[in-house]
């Protein structure tokens, strides 16, 4: 849904400065800076959300923290991305406010549609481990679904309702939406629980981790035996060595002491 609202401001733009306030083609783009620079500073601050997630506890299998760490995360975003919206829904229009004034409000909004998307989609890989590019592809779908089919209806929408009504009617509904990051957040852990699929992958990754630990046990146990057999080779070679040359030195006196035999015997 945000993504879809994000492509519906994406029309919105242009709308507002070209046909509102007179921009050419080239400049109208310029109008989009704002969302630019919210998506570099939600990039830039990366290390520090990084340190925000794994402040969580870790669980005690795996080491790691849990997906809903990342919903911390969505959290900021679900709080940033409508107040962009409204901002720039109210300071849009008249011509009188300045330009510079609804731009500096897609900040926000780029800022919160970035975190909602990146973390987003770490919640879905955290959570479902094996199956995550199934989860990441069924969600690119559904993404790409939203963000293409909304904003064909943007214009009409936007003629209809005016630029104010219609950002403050989709700011409103990411309103709404502001709770589900934070339902995920704190019952993320029971909703995945209820999950057939979820139970199915940790059923599959005990028997991974179990089969994967078996043969490595097997493996060690090949290892030491044959470490054990070449021990026993090498002492076994080293005696029948030993036992050879001591009955070359025996034939060797034998022969020897023959000869001296037959010289004394000699006339």
């Amino acid at each position: 849904m945000i993504y879809g609202i994000l492509y519906l401001c994406f029309t919105a733009y242009p709308i507002v400065y070209s046909q509102y306030r007179g921009w050419g083609p080239g400049t109208s783009g310029m109008s989009f800076l704002g969302i630019g620079v919210g998506t570099l500073l939600a990039i830039a601050a990366e290390p520090l959300l990084r340190r925000l997630i794994n402040s969580h506890p870790r669980d005690a299998e795996t080491g790691r923290v849990a997906p809903e760490a990342s919903a911390s995360v969505m959290t900021i975003g679900a709080i940033l991305t409508p107040i962009g919206q409204l901002g720039f829904s109210w300071t849009c229009l008249p011509t009188t406010i300045h330009w510079a004034v609804p731009i500096a409000f897609g900040i926000p909004f780029g800022a919160g549609n970035t975190l909602c998307f990146i973390y987003g989609s770490n919640y879905l890989a955290g959570a479902y481990g094996i199956y995550a590019a199934s989860a990441l592809a069924g969600n690119a779908v559904m993404r790409s679904v939203f963000g293409g089919t909304l904003p064909l209806a943007g214009p009409a929408m936007y003629k209809a309702f005016t630029p104010q009504w219609a950002g403050t009617f989709l700011g409103l509904l990411e309103v709404l939406l502001i709770p589900i990051p934070f339902v995920f957040y704190r019952y993320g852990a029971k909703i995945r629980s209820k999950s057939r699929i979820i139970r199915q992958m940790r059923e599959d990754q005990e028997k991974n981790e179990s089969k994967r630990s078996k043969q490595q046990r097997q493996a060690a146990r090949k290892a030491e035996a044959e470490i054990s057999a070449s021990g026993v080779l090498e002492k076994e070679t080293g005696g029948r060595g030993m036992v050879v040359d001591r009955g070359e030195e025996l034939d060797v006196e034998k022969i020897g002491g023959s000869e001296k035999a037959k010289d004394e015997t000699a006339p």
